[in-house]
């Protein structure tokens, strides 16, 4: 493109040709994980558990999103006719019998013919159940934000099947200095409200940047 054309088309996006400042690209674009870890957050939001909302976003070697899934009943269930419940008398009363992990619905989810080889951005660190579909899958690593159930018995299962399998799992750093991604972290580990959930949304979907850019859900369990 000749500088004529060039200062053209910065005169009809309102941005004087000048400007040293447009000349070179920007600075605070997001890093991959950054950004695969958002899309999980942001696929959270479809959830209608009221006490845990997580997404799951598988890629390729090349970088393409091929799965996305968040946590919910199974289809063609009615999700108005089963609980919601963490705890209850009788556990058939709570969500843990029927309801479908964000792994499992990113795995059923996916646009390619496999997901082998691929990486898995979720928010929690995934229990057994979802590390067996992991391993069968032939996911090659799991990049996490959160492990806070770390010394549940779940947790203590899922990490045995995946080091056995050989399974690479890693928790994200939002940034290189480790700065941002520890605020992100400590943002995580406290329930945030709904109304903040919200607006950390919004300002994705609208292209703001926030210290604590991929805080987008605020799962519980």
């Amino acid at each position: 493109m000749s500088q004529e054309m060039k200062n053209e088309t910065s005169q009809l996006n309102g941005t004087p040709a000048s400007d040293p400042a447009q000349t070179k690209k920007r600075e605070d674009y997001l890093e991959w994980p950054e950004y695969f870890m958002a899309v999980a957050f942001l696929s959270a939001q479809r959830s209608k558990d009221p006490s845990s909302q997580v997404g799951a976003c598988i890629v390729n070697q090349e970088n393409k999103i091929v799965g996305i899934g968040y946590n919910g009943m199974p289809n063609g269930c009615d999700d108005d006719l089963l609980p919601w419940s963490r705890s209850a008398d009788d556990r058939l009363d709570t969500k843990y019998p029927y309801v479908c992990h964000a792994e499992l619905n990113a795995i059923m989810n996916k646009n390619s013919a496999d997901v082998k080889g691929c990486s898995m951005y979720v928010a929690l660190f995934p229990c057994n159940e979802c590390a067996k579909l992991i391993i069968q899958a032939g996911i090659k690593d799991v990049i996490y934000l959160s492990d806070k159930y770390h010394d549940i018995p779940e947790m203590t299962a899922s990490r045995r099947l995946l080091n056995l399998a050989g399974i690479e799992y890693k928790r994200v750093m939002m940034q290189s200095d480790g700065t941002r991604g520890k605020a992100i972290r400590e943002t995580w580990m406290n329930d945030q409200s709904q109304q903040f959930v919200k607006e950390k949304t919004a300002a994705i979907l609208f292209g703001k940047r926030y210290d604590v850019l991929v805080c987008l859900s605020c799962a519980t369990s």
